[in-house]
């Protein structure tokens, strides 16, 4: 360090003098480096995160600094890693979930030929959804892409599950409307209870064929420990324990709101 100090300089004129007598040179702790981005002297902080979702750490994070870091007008603070990736698929999601949703109206529609019928399927998808998000809860796995992506599946699934479901009502229906010595006769209550029921049972064991062969397929996937497991599992989460929410709202609450559907349909009539 004395070295240093005693090393010899030439000024603009020529003059031969030392370190020491235009610099101070002494020893202290600091940064190994000085990092920089877009010209300007950065600093990089690096938490991470146990036990919470990534979301409400950094809104408490934000929530503190503002409170307790006294910033001049030249400081910036921003928020890299995970939660701007995170931030970005977001933004994605809030634009393909309701195109998603769109289009599984769109293909309803194109199926029944009828807004009502399209209108019943996608109303009743949320119930559908409860079996995902109480997964989450008993799993205590926080909201994610990941997770997100297990639910449009999920969502696609229990359409499918409801249109299969309308399928079998209709023809029960036709197939009591055709029984009746009348073409031009209409159903009594009686007659279409009946023919709701019918419809609603003869799907009882193909629904619980295909709900055991989903599970069969997603049960290892949910439990796997090898590589990539943590992020599919995540996605076959909210289809796990929406096969369990999905094919009861297919058996009960399809066939009881299209049966009020189809009973105000013939009172107006």
């Amino acid at each position: 360090l004395e070295a240093l100090r005693n090393l010899p300089i030439l000024t603009e004129s020529g003059q031969q003098i030392v370190l020491s007598s235009v610099a101070n040179i002494q020893i202290t702790d600091g940064p190994p480096m000085l990092k920089s981005e877009n010209a300007r002297p950065s600093g990089w902080v690096y938490v991470d995160v146990q036990g919470r979702d990534l979301a409400s750490v950094v809104q408490d994070l934000k929530q503190a600094i503002d409170q307790k870091v006294k910033r001049s007008s030249a400081m910036s603070i921003s928020y890299s890693g995970q939660f701007e990736f995170m931030e970005r698929a977001n933004a994605r999601l809030k634009v393909v979930i309701p195109i998603t949703l769109m289009i599984i109206f769109l293909l309803l529609y194109l199926i029944f030929r009828q807004v009502q019928d399209a209108v019943l399927i996608m109303a009743t998808l949320p119930f559908a959804l409860i079996g995902g998000i109480w997964a989450m809860y008993l799993s205590d796995y926080h909201f994610s892409v990941a997770i997100a992506v297990g639910f449009i599946a999920l969502a696609g699934v229990a359409a499918e599950f409801g249109v299969v479901m309308l399928f079998y009502l209709k023809q029960a229906i036709e197939h009591a409307q055709q029984s009746l010595s009348s073409s031009t006769a209409s159903l009594t209550e009686q007659q279409l209870n009946e023919a709701i029921h019918t419809g609603a049972v003869l799907r009882v064991r193909p629904k619980a064929m295909t709900v055991a062969v989903i599970l069969a397929g997603l049960i290892p996937i949910l439990l796997g420990t090898g590589t990539g497991s943590e992020l599919m599992s995540r996605i076959a989460l909210p289809m796990v324990g929406g096969m369990i929410s999905a094919p009861l709202l297919s058996m009960f609450v399809i066939p009881a709101a299209y049966q009020l559907l189809i009973k105000r349909k013939l009172s107006k009539n």
